[in-house]
C-alpha cells in the first residue's frame, strides 16, 4: 500500500508525487513571493576580490568591506582561498545525501532544535503555521572532533569531505573577520576576540522542484541570528535580498561565496553593520542546493556593542543593545517560527 503524502516527514518525499502544493505550504496572498516585483537585473550586491587583501591594496579592499557591510550587509567574494575541488566535492556529497533513499535519510530526522546534528524540514515544525518547501541537514562543526561522529556515515565520504570543507571555510571566515573588524576601525582581532571559543554550524539546504512556486517559499524573509554567514550555492537561482524597499535576486557566480551580516554583527557594531532580510524562492523545474556556514560566538560568550564604537560624550552614540550571552539569543531565535522581525529588538536598551 502506498504511503500518503501527509505521513511523509520530508518535503522531498512529497514533491515528486504531487502536481499541486499541499495546503499546509500555501501562503496567504499578501505573503507570497510575487516574483514579478523582484529585481532580476543581476547587478545586485558588491563583489569583492580577496586576491589583494594581503598585498599593497589592503586599505582599498578594507574600504570595499566597509561600503559593502554598511550599505548592503550582503556581498560576494572571489579568490577566497577555498580550493575549487573542495567546493565541488562538498556540493556533490550534499546532493548525494539528499538523493539517498528515504529510509536512509530519515535516520537523522529530528524536530528537536537543540540537537547538534539533525535532518528536518521547513524551519521549525513545532512552532510555524505554514510550512516551507525545504529540507535541511544541520550540523555543528566546531571543534570538528566533538561532532563528526554524529554526522551521517552515508554517503561513505560524507564525513571526510564535510570536515575538509568546514575547515577550509573556517580559515576563510577568520580572514573575513579581520577585514570586517578593521573596516569598523577596530584592531583586526577585536571581533574575533568577542566570540569566546567560537561556534560554527552548517546547513545543507535542499529545495526540490515545486509545482506551484508562486504559492510558497523555500524560506520566507528572515535575518540570521549568528555573526556572519558564508553561503555556497549551486547554479540554480533562488536567493533574494531585501534592499531599498524591494527584493533583489542574487544570481549564482561560479566559485564565489556570498557573505552576509547576522544579528550578532549588528549588536557588536552597534548598528553600523546591520543584519538584513533575505529569502529563498523555489522553482518548478530544478532542485536547488545551498550550503550556508553560520559562524557565531560560543554559547557562553557575552555579546554587546564594542566600547571603541561608543562615543559616550556624544548623546547620539550610546549603546543600543544590552549585553547577553549568545546562548540566550540562540534559544530565543529557535523558540519561534521564522519571521521577518528578528529577535534583536528584545535586546535593545529601552530609552526612558
Amino acid at each position: 500500500m502506498q504511503t500518503s503524502t501527509t505521513s511523509k516527514l520530508l518535503v522531498s518525499d512529497i514533491a515528486s508525487s504531487v502536481d499541486r502544493v499541499p495546503s499546509s505550504y500555501i501562503r496567504q496572498i499578501s505573503d507570497r513571493p510575487n516574483i514579478s516585483d523582484v529585481d532580476i537585473s543581476g547587478d545586485s550586491i558588491p563583489l569583492i576580490d580577496l586576491q589583494e587583501l594581503h598585498g599593497p591594496s589592503r586599505a582599498n579592499i578594507i574600504h570595499q568591506f566597509a561600503h559593502a557591510c554598511s550599505s548592503y550587509s550582503f556581498f560576494q567574494i572571489k579568490n577566497h582561498g577555498v580550493p575549487e575541488k573542495t567546493i565541488e566535492r562538498m556540493m556533490t556529497v550534499a546532493r548525494e545525501f539528499f538523493h539517498q533513499p528515504e529510509s536512509e535519510r530519515v535516520k537523522h530526522y529530528s524536530a528537536d532544535t537543540k540537537k547538534t546534528t539533525r535532518l528536518s524540514t521547513s524551519f521549525n515544525v513545532g512552532s510555524e503555521k505554514v510550512s516551507n518547501w525545504r529540507d535541511f541537514l544541520r550540523l555543528h562543526c566546531l571543534p570538528i572532533e566533538d561532532f563528526i561522529n554524529e554526522w551521517p556515515s552515508h554517503p561513505v565520504s560524507f564525513r571526510e569531505i564535510t570536515a575538509e570543507y568546514a575547515t577550509s571555510v573556517r580559515a576563510l571566515v577568520l580572514i573575513l573577520l579581520e577585514a570586517i573588524s578593521e573596516s569598523l576601525g577596530l584592531e583586526k582581532d577585536r571581533v574575533s576576540n568577542t566570540l569566546g571559543k567560537h561556534g560554527q554550524h552548517m546547513a545543507l539546504n535542499y529545495y526540490p522542484p515545486c509545482p506551484q512556486p508562486d504559492l510558497t517559499f523555500g524560506l520566507p524573509g528572515h535575518k540570521d541570528p549568528n555573526l556572519i554567514t558564508v553561503l555556497l550555492q549551486d547554479e540554480v537561482s533562488g536567493l533574494q535580498v531585501f534592499k531599498d524597499g524591494k527584493w533583489i535576486a542574487v544570481h549564482p557566480i561560479p566559485n564565489t561565496f556570498i557573505v552576509n551580516m547576522g544579528d550578532q554583527m549588528q549588536v557588536i557594531s552597534n548598528d553600523k553593520y546591520k543584519s538584513v532580510l533575505h529569502r529563498a524562492v523555489v522553482n518548478s523545474d530544478k532542485e536547488r542546493i545551498s550550503i550556508p556556514t553560520f559562524y557565531c560566538p560560543s554559547f557562553d560568550a557575552v555579546v554587546g556593542p564594542q566600547q571603541e564604537l561608543l562615543i559616550n560624550e556624544e548623546e547620539d552614540s550610546p549603546a543600543i543593545y544590552r549585553s547577553f550571552t549568545y546562548g540566550e539569543y540562540y534559544e530565543k531565535f529557535w523558540d519561534r517560527a521564522l519571521a521577518t522581525e528578528s529577535c534583536i529588538d528584545s535586546f535593545k536598551i529601552s530609552k526612558t
